[in-house]
């Protein structure tokens, strides 16, 4: 695998492949590929990978099966890729915070204090800690998959339709784009505010937070 997407998921699956095995010494390939969230034979695949570098020992169990123990090289891997995946996510919260800081405060002086947040995932409890923090009000979440008509306390609305005139911010991780294009169909760009973090392609020229 290339490219630095790939490789954290690489690590991530390596991590919870590690940690399975050191919570439990009968674990079946079986039960790994459910608890890290993968197909069986990437489980196989890895597995063989690790008791190749010395990550993991595999001793022969009763009735054919086999029993799997962390190596103290294993400890000392899983222990390092727990650092780096808190250090990653750090950096992720660091990061995002940053960028929605810059927004509230574009916002700010703007004028536009009553916002919208369009999606609503694990970018939405950083964005209302700043949004609260620059004294913006969050009036409206905009997001058809949310069942009910509140959420947080705070209405729900399935589009953008009677949002024209206010800002909204993109606050989706799993398709900023789309949920960008289905917001642009009744704002206008330039109040729509989207972090450079999730490499949106604007529909015109306008820059986003007054660059």
């Amino acid at each position: 695998m290339s490219g630095g997407k790939s490789q954290a998921t690489e690590s991530e699956l390596m991590l919870g492949l590690l940690k399975a095995v050191h919570e439990n010494d009968s674990l079946t390939q079986r039960v790994a590929a459910k608890q890290v969230g993968v197909a069986l034979g990437l489980v196989n695949t890895y597995l063989k990978r690790c008791i190749k570098k010395g990550f993991v020992k595999v001793v022969t169990a009763p009735r054919s099966r086999y029993s799997y123990y962390l190596t103290p090289k294993g400890f000392a891997e899983k222990s390092r890729l727990t650092a780096e995946y808190l250090s990653v996510s750090f950096n992720l919260f660091r990061n995002t915070r940053a960028q929605y800081t810059e927004i509230f405060e574009f916002c700010r002086r703007q004028n536009w204090r009553d916002v919208g947040f369009a999606g609503v995932g694990d970018l939405t409890e950083i964005a209302l800690m700043c949004a609260n923090a620059d004294d913006i009000n969050l009036i409206a979440f905009i997001d058809q998959a949310i069942e009910g008509p509140r959420y947080q306390d705070i209405p729900v609305l399935e589009n953008a339709s009677s949002f024209a005139g206010h800002a909204v911010i993109i606050t989706d991780l799993a398709d900023p784009q789309g949920t960008y294009d289905t917001i642009g169909k009744h704002v206008a760009d330039e109040c729509i505010l989207v972090p450079d973090m999730l490499n949106v392609s604007r529909n015109n020229k306008s820059e986003a937070v007054g660059k």
